[in-house]
């Protein structure tokens, strides 16, 4: 069956870069129209926006922060006039490290700014598109949690990893509340994802080969790699599934 998303509406946060780019693409190359959204950096949003069209495909470009509820609005509802139509494919992307703190000298605002840019921004986009999925009867969210969940993460991430893993069981509460409209809630949790921000800035080179050494498929992954799975959760093919998650991480976390 081959995946056909033409006429769908996606939103995609977080994706002028690394894995929420690779997902807008994908969704946009299968036909859907796809909202872009980046914090600050319009010029990378804005090169996603021309691969997409330069390929055939429709986007735009919202810039907003998601941890503000004032601008989750905003950046639905610019969406939803750009293409004159509710979301039928919420892509929670937006995350952050932050940065690494021993829980020693965790402070509450480092607290509170780690849980909102992984949890508060998840909860209140899903909060913003269900009444227009529940209204077309359809919908797919998909939210992306991490092998960090599983784990505990890395030196100094501890809030981090229960962020995610709020969000990891968040999906299955929220599944059970709206299945009956016909939406399903789905988790995408990536392992050691190359080519991201995310590594680029918090990884040594020396801890990057010790991670790929002990991956059974012996690589890092790619945002592409990230991005078929989401892709899959995006489609019919996944119409049977929710509040699930799809490990991504070649083998280095097996449940």
């Amino acid at each position: 069956m081959a995946i056909d998303l033409t006429g769908k509406i996606a939103l995609v946060t977080g994706s002028n870069a690394g894995i929420g780019r690779a997902v807008a693409i994908a969704l946009a190359a299968h036909g859907a129209k796809v909202g872009i959204n980046c914090l600050s950096n319009t010029a990378q949003g804005e090169e996603v926006v021309e691969t997409i069209r330069a390929a055939g495909g429709e986007a735009v470009l919202v810039q907003a922060d998601v941890t503000d509820i004032a601008q989750i609005d905003r950046l639905l509802s610019e969406v939803e006039a750009a293409f004159g139509g509710t979301v039928d494919i919420l892509v929670n992307n937006a995350g952050h490290l932050v940065q690494r703190v021993p829980n020693a000298e965790m402070t509450e605002d480092m607290y509170t700014r780690i849980m909102d840019v992984n949890f508060k921004s998840t909860v209140f986009m899903c909060k913003r598109v269900l009444p227009g999925m529940a209204a077309k009867g359809s919908g797919r969210i998909v939210n992306m949690t991490s092998v960090a969940a599983h784990n505990g993460g890395g030196p100094g991430s501890s809030i981090y990893a229960a962020s995610k893993g709020a969000v990891m069981a968040y999906a299955k509460g929220l599944a059970k509340e709206t299945a009956g409209s016909g939406i399903t809630v789905n988790n995408v949790s990536p392992g050691f994802i190359g080519n991201t921000m995310f590594h680029a800035t918090f990884t040594t080179d020396t801890a990057r080969q010790a991670t790929i050494n002990g991956i059974p498929l012996q690589r890092e992954g790619t945002p592409e790699d990230v991005a078929g799975a989401v892709l899959y959760l995006a489609s019919d093919l996944a119409s049977y599934l929710t509040g699930e998650t799809i490990e991504v991480n070649g083998g280095m976390m097996m449940r």
